[in-house]
């Protein structure tokens, strides 16, 4: 019994190990980890679709790194630069010395001020305007804006608000977005001006220009603009820019200035991607 005892006395417990705690669980990924990681996985997926489908110039549907224009159609854009009418925006073949008007400027002169353009209509930059127009290629749109924002900077510098012309609600609906919007959108990042898309709405639909006559243009857009009613101060006293894709004939746009006009703008100018310039001498 003595040395049943003795032999527990002397017996010893097992040496105890604490069992460590479990790994905290790490921290969620910080904002911007999380914002560099998306981007990462955003540039792989870009660059996986580009070696799937290469960029193509939108014109003649080379292979193109960019924006969708080779340097040959680049070549070919017709830009529009000094001398032009003052008014309009016509180039001239010579320099008639300042302040001369375009026989366009004299004859008929439009509601709004003056107007501006980047680029000639001519068949790149008709191929251009149908593909962000028809084809859905609004990755056009932010070269297309930045050359805009170029061309008009003189009407941007003292302008209030940029207005993109309407699409009357069916026609946004087939189209899915409007075009002028998108420009718009490019312009005021480039300059600052804010754009106002929800001042003017298209309250008529009316049957597509491309094929009608200057006096039957003008009577198609007549009475297709109005200003919301609930933007009727916003404008009052504004210089405004309009924006759009293409001046023709100049309706669309000297249909949309009156408006503005009525509704108390001080002045109403017009910012365009391309206009048609007819052959022939200008000045006059």
């Amino acid at each position: 019994m003595s040395r049943l005892s003795a032999a527990k006395r002397n017996a010893s417990l097992p040496a105890w190990t604490p069992t460590p705690p479990p790994p905290a669980p790490s921290p969620p990924p910080s904002g911007a980890a999380w914002t560099a990681g998306r981007h990462a996985l955003s540039r792989a997926a870009r660059l996986a679709l580009d070696i799937a489908l290469p960029t193509q110039c939108v014109s003649c549907r080379e292979p193109v790194e960019g924006e969708g224009v080779c340097a040959s159609c680049w070549a070919r854009l017709s830009f529009i630069e000094r001398p032009y009418c003052p008014r309009l925006g016509i180039p001239f073949v010579y320099d008639p010395g300042p302040d001369m008007l375009s026989m366009e400027a004299i004859a008929s002169p439009p509601a709004y001020q003056r107007a501006r353009a980047a680029v000639r209509y001519d068949d790149v930059a008709r191929t251009l305007v149908h593909a962000l127009k028809y084809q859905d290629r609004t990755d056009l749109a932010p070269a297309m804006g930045r050359w805009m924002a170029r061309a008009g900077g003189e009407l941007l510098a003292g302008a209030d608000m940029l207005v993109p012309v309407p699409l009357h609600w069916r026609r946004a609906w087939r189209r899915r977005y409007n075009q002028s919007g998108a420009l718009a959108q490019i312009i005021e990042r480039q300059s600052g001006v804010k754009a106002r898309a929800e001042v003017l709405r298209r309250v008529r639909a009316t049957e597509q220009q491309i094929g009608l006559s200057r006096a039957q243009r003008a009577t198609n857009v007549q009475g297709a603009f109005q200003v919301s009613p609930d933007r009727q101060a916003e404008i009052q006293g504004r210089r405004i820019v309009l924006i759009d894709d293409v001046l023709t004939s100049g309706a669309t746009l000297d249909a949309c200035a009156r408006v503005l006009l009525r509704a108390k703008a001080a002045q109403v100018d017009v910012l365009v991607f391309a206009r048609v310039v007819e052959s022939g001498p200008r000045p006059i």
